[in-house]
């Protein structure tokens, strides 16, 4: 099926082999019609505020919204489960017309009084509807702070003011609000301890766990996660921290630029899939920390792991070398990483896409795959299936909405996204990649249905 691309999205797609050098149109509102794979600005906030452990979160708004919650993009726990819960003001036609303050007003009251044991966090959104109409949940939120003595932090998120990107911002605003009376409690500086802490990991399959398990190993504490197992008192002692590392650039690097231009904390960015990254990212952090014994803990402990990660990857090499591989994740941080993967295993990247990549994602896309790569921002379903089958491609690496599509084209599939429930990062997340890799593209199925794919 050779399905036509519309006019206004060609400049968010670019043919290496025709278009090098360049500049692909990314960062900007999806065009009306596309049917585009992004998420809201309201999805944005939740995804970064939810795994908070020990917050509340109530949505304002009808009950459609509130489907978008924990079991959705489940991260793990050690701790509470309060953040597995989710509450909606249930707005209907009345509230719209007469207001929905009210409601609100009673949704938190309710909840401190039925909810055990009671919150110290709760985060209020507002959706698509009560931007419309608006609800002024400000003066809600700072009235049931004063209350109940807890902090009560709204998020204005209506869903059509922007893109997933404003999302993240929102969050990240959010999450300043939670920490500045804290850090300037002191009227001065917050002490510095040593330390880092790991933004824009979420600990979807564990994670989290695995990457501060690395840097403890070598010798560097972790103050705060954020927001990945989470919960109120470790984010407000993340002023504290040393450094700032960065997995997820599209969701927190924000936040990082806002906590080094208010408290000097420095960052890098980080990523922990495949051995070339997370390699690289242990010894980034190592180095920006300035300690010669952690840097030399980290060469050490980076040779001992690919050592014996190695032989997993040279068993399944030669059934992969080759083969094909399409990408479309979040954002253009992992699908850079997820290239240099497939690199290592002998595999060529043909088509290229993110939901939220930036222009100097999309350059280092592009100085890493072959002349005849496409790269797309934004992509649409008809798009990935048209260039996925005119180049060929054996894998689609996605998220969910993908995986029908790669079906349905007799594609293998492997879910990079939020529903995975084994871990990808790190390299335990490397060995679990190869062998899901090698499963999925070499499975006795795709001999069956290749021939009635449509």
């Amino acid at each position: 099926m050779n399905t036509s691309v519309l006019e206004e999205r060609k400049a968010s797609i670019s043919d290496r082999r025709r278009e090098r050098g360049s500049a692909i149109r990314c960062e900007s509102e999806s065009v009306s019609g596309a049917v585009s794979q992004r998420a809201c600005v309201y999805c944005g906030a939740r995804v970064v505020l939810n795994p908070i452990t020990d917050a509340y979160h109530i949505v304002h708004g009808p009950i459609g919204c509130a489907s978008y919650t924990w079991d959705i993009r489940g991260s793990l726990t050690s701790g509470a489960q309060m953040y597995r819960n989710s509450f909606s003001t249930d707005l209907r036609e009345t509230d719209i017309v007469f207001g929905g303050v009210k409601k609100l007003t009673a949704a938190i009251d309710e909840l401190m009084g039925k909810m055990s044991p009671a919150p110290k966090l709760i985060f209020v959104f507002a959706t698509c509807i009560v931007g419309v109409i608006g609800d002024d949940i400000e003066a809600v939120c700072r009235a049931a702070e004063m209350k109940y003595s807890i902090r009560v932090i709204p998020v204005k998120a209506p869903g059509f003011s922007g893109t997933k990107t404003q999302g993240y911002k929102l969050a990240c605003d959010a999450l300043m609000t939670l920490m500045l009376p804290h850090a300037n409690q002191a009227r001065r500086a917050p002490q510095r301890r040593l330390g880092v802490n790991i933004l824009g990991d979420y600990n979807l399959a564990g994670e989290m766990w695995i990457i501060k398990g690395y840097l403890e190993k070598i010798g560097i504490p972790v103050i705060s996660t954020i927001t990945g197992d989470s919960s109120y008192e470790k984010l407000i002692q993340a002023p504290s921290a040393t450094l700032n590392i960065v997995q997820c650039a599209g969701s927190s690097a924000y936040l990082a630029q806002r906590m080094e231009t208010k408290w000097r904390i420095p960052s890098v960015r980080v990523s922990f899939f495949g051995i070339e990254d997370t390699t690289a990212s242990l010894l980034r952090v190592a180095e920006a920390l300035g300690g010669n014994d952690i840097l030399h803990n980290a060469r050490r402990f980076a040779a001992e792991k690919t050592a014996k990660i190695m032989p997993v990857i040279e068993k399944y090499k030669p059934r992969l070398q080759g083969k094909k591989a399409a990408i479309f994740v979040g954002g253009g941080f992992k699908a850079i990483s997820l290239i240099r993967q497939f690199n290592e295993l002998g595999m060529e990247t043909v088509v290229v896409g993110t939901q939220t990549g930036k222009k100097d994602e999309y350059e280092t896309i592009g100085s890493l795959v072959d002349s005849g790569a496409v790269i797309l921002d934004d992509a649409n379903p008809a798009e990935l299936e048209r260039f996925m089958t005119e180049k060929g491609a054996d894998i689609l690496v996605g998220g969910v909405k993908e995986r029908p599509l790669a079906y349905k084209l007799g594609m293998a599939f492997c879910d990079h996204n939020h529903e995975r429930k084994h871990p990808l990062a790190g390299f335990e997340g490397i060995e679990n990649f190869v062998k899901e890799i090698h499963s999925s593209i070499n499975s006795p199925v795709w001999q069956y249905v290749k021939g009635y794919a449509v």
